[in-house]
C-alpha cells in the first residue's frame, strides 16, 4: 500500500467534516484558526520566570524574590482570560479532548520560545484524586502531557506522582485556605525516578499556583533536583489589565 493510498481516508474523512475553529467557528484545518491564533495567543512577554505572573521589569517578580516557591519555573501559554478560557473549561469539564493536542502546541511553542529554560527530563501530569477522575473519566493534566512530551521529545510517565488525599476542588476553596486544603495531598511512586532529575510539572491552569507548589515540594523532598510547571493558561493576579 503506498503512502498516497493510506492517507486518502482521512483527506476524505477532512472534506466531508470540515472543522471550525473552536473560538470564532470559522472553517479551518486545525481546532483553533490562525487569525484567533495570532489575537488571542500572543504571550505575554514580561512575566515572571519563576511564577509567571506579569512583571513590570526584570526576571523574577518581588513575591518570588521574597518567599522562593519550590520550582525554578513557570512556562504559560497564555492568560486565563476569555475567550481561551472557556477553551480550558470545555476541555475540564466538557470532554472536549481534541482541545488537548492543540493547548500541547502552544505550550511546545512558548517553552521553545524562552531562551536558556532547560528541558525538563520527564513530564508529570498533575494526578486527579479518585474519586474525580472517575466522575470526569480522564485527566486532563495527562491528555495535555501525551501531546506536549511527543512534541518535545521528553517521557511522560502518567502515574508518577499519586493524588493520596482526595481534597476539594481548589476553585471552590477561598484563597487563603488553598495552601491547607491541598497540603499532603501528593506522594510520588517511584522516587528513583526524579533523584536528581529536572522534572516538568503539566496542567491546564495555574490560578493560585498553590497545587503546583505542593507537588512541586513533595518532587524535591523526594530528591528531583529541578521543577518546572508547563501550563496551558496562567490567571493573572487581581487588579492586573490584560
Amino acid at each position: 500500500m503506498t503512502h498516497a493510498t493510506y492517507r486518502w481516508p482521512r483527506a476524505l474523512l477532512s472534506l466531508l467534516m470540515p472543522s471550525s475553529c473552536a473560538l470564532c467557528g470559522a472553517g479551518c484545518a486545525g481546532v483553533v484558526c490562525a487569525p484567533c491564533r495570532d489575537h488571542f495567543c500572543l504571550p505575554v512577554t514580561n512575566r515572571c520566570a519563576r511564577c509567571a505572573n506579569p512583571i513590570a521589569g526584570g526576571d523574577t517578580c518581588n513575591g518570588c524574590q521574597a518567599y522562593p516557591p519550590a520550582y525554578e519555573a513557570t512556562v504559560c501559554a497564555a492568560d486565563y482570560a476569555p475567550p481561551l478560557d472557556h477553551l480550558v473549561l470545555q476541555l475540564k469539564f466538557s470532554a472536549r479532548l481534541p482541545l488537548a493536542p492543540w493547548f500541547a502546541e502552544m505550550l511546545r511553542d512558548a517553552v521553545l520560545a524562552r531562551p536558556g529554560l532547560p528541558l525538563p527530563d520527564l513530564l508529570c501530569p498533575v494526578p486527579l484524586g479518585p474519586a474525580r477522575l472517575a466522575e470526569r473519566g480522564y485527566n486532563q493534566a495527562l491528555e495535555i502531557a501525551r501531546p506536549l512530551g511527543r512534541l518535545l521529545g521528553v517521557a511522560v510517565h502518567a502515574r508518577l506522582a499519586l493524588r493520596q488525599l482526595d481534597t476539594r476542588a481548589q476553585s471552590g476553596v477561598s484563597p487563603h485556605e488553598r495552601a491547607e486544603n491541598i497540603r499532603g495531598a501528593f506522594a510520588i511512586e517511584d522516587p528513583g525516578l526524579i533523584e536528581g532529575r529536572h522534572v516538568g510539572l503539566v496542567d491546564d491552569v495555574m490560578t493560585s499556583g498553590h497545587t503546583l507548589e505542593e507537588l512541586a515540594a513533595t518532587c524535591k523532598r523526594f530528591g528531583a533536583a529541578r521543577v518546572s510547571n508547563l501550563v496551558f493558561a496562567r490567571t493573572p493576579p487581581r487588579g492586573a489589565t490584560l
